[in-house]
């Protein structure tokens, strides 16, 4: 197989297979694509047969409400006593897997856990959405073909080298295993930790872990470099200067009133606020940015990395007391009257995304409001 050729085609948007139509066509033409890229014919037609569109796969991919909760309640949510305690054992029980991914690839035990324990509950929960179904769903689905397509043509690839058969099931997006991998991925960056000659992250910790360390490693982790520390933010300072688009010197955040809970790392970081001035406030260095190649969701991002911290000693955030933020249908209307201004919000969703916090910091900053990216009844009324 010339799976260098297959790798080249993967990181290339143009992707020939229609979106839409009947699914044999689509099939078929995602086949040749497969040929074309020097896969086995015999491979994609075995993976390919029997493929099906999954309503289920769709409904998931339009219905991501989880990602509307602000991140005191969506932290609370997800980080229990139960699952520090979960990953504090499992931390003991594989220390030679975790020891070897920190010296191997620079990701410590606290990011691996983090993500292992969000992603499937330390591997309990890792989906039973057929994988392959997922990925031909959302390839023939016409809202993001150039996304899910390259995944088919390097599932084909895994399946080719017995590391994917078709009754795998994993996540609605097609992310496989302990700590949900895209089959590109794994077929780039999967490492056998186990020796046993093929990357089983369903089933094999060692592989699941150490495929994830290596995966951020690749996206630009840092070794010996933190991610994310609490601080105490002053009473007054200039707010439009938080957020992920800015980063400054600690000292320069110091000198700021910006204090740490904890001695602050040097280094460079961006001061984010998730809901506020008035709510909790932590410094982000450059290598929490590479855990959006993980997941996209600010929120999601940020619980991650604090549970991380957490998971390796340090002390519950300070909620503090920011102030009422927005329901589905006001965040939806202020979506609307940004876009009107001029602003990129992406999908009028009800979601605080980046595209949405950007615009809300500008438009409090143009109206004088402190500039702290959290939106308020306040601001809608304003605007």
């Amino acid at each position: 197989m010339r799976i260098a050729l297959a790798l080249l085609l993967m990181s290339s948007p143009a992707i020939a297979a229609p979106c839409g139509g009947a699914l044999s066509d689509f099939t078929a033409a995602m086949t040749a694509e497969a040929v074309a890229a020097g896969l086995p014919e015999d491979a994609a037609r075995s993976y390919l047969s029997g493929a099906r569109i999954d309503e289920g796969v769709l409904r998931a991919d339009r219905s991501q409400g989880v990602f509307r909760m602000n991140f005191t309640d969506f932290s609370r949510r997800l980080i229990s006593a139960a699952r520090r305690e979960r990953g504090r054992a499992l931390a003991a029980e594989h220390a030679a897997i975790f020891d070897r991914a920190e010296a191997e690839y620079g990701v410590p035990r606290g990011i691996l856990l983090a993500f292992w324990a969000f992603e499937t509950d330390y591997g309990a929960v890792q989906g039973d959405f057929n994988t392959r179904d997922a990925l031909v769903t959302l390839s023939h689905d016409c809202r993001r073909p150039e996304l899910f397509q390259p995944q088919i043509l390097a599932a084909i690839a895994l399946h080719a080298k017995g590391d994917l058969s078709t009754d795998t099931t994993g996540a609605w997006a097609g992310e496989i295993g302990m700590v949900q991998m895209l089959p590109a991925d794994i077929l780039a960056r999967g490492v056998d930790g186990d020796g046993d000659g093929h990357v089983t992250l369903k089933t094999s910790v060692s592989d699941a872990l150490l495929s994830g360390a290596r995966l951020l490693q690749h996206h630009g982790w840092r070794a010996g470099q933190p991610w994310l520390a609490e601080v105490a933010v002053p009473g007054q300072m200039d707010w439009a200067l938080s957020g992920l688009g800015v980063q400054l010197p600690v000292a320069e955040w110091q000198a700021m009133g910006v204090a740490g809970r904890e001695t602050l790392p040097d280094g460079v970081g961006s001061l984010i606020l998730p809901q506020g001035r008035l709510g909790p406030a932590f410094l982000a260095y450059p290598n929490f940015h590479t855990l959006f190649d993980w997941n996209q969701s600010f929120t999601y991002v940020l619980t991650g990395a604090y549970f991380a911290t957490r998971l390796e000693g340090a002390p519950v955030y300070a909620a503090g007391n920011p102030e009422p933020g927005l329901d589905e249908s006001q965040m939806m209307r202020l979506q609307e009257k940004l876009a009107a201004l001029g602003h990129d919000v992406g999908r009028i969703d009800g979601i605080l995304g980046s595209g949405t916090r950007a615009a809300v910091q500008k438009e409090q900053a143009r109206l004088g409001m402190p500039a702290d990216a959290w939106p308020t009844q306040a601001l809608l009324d304003a605007l």
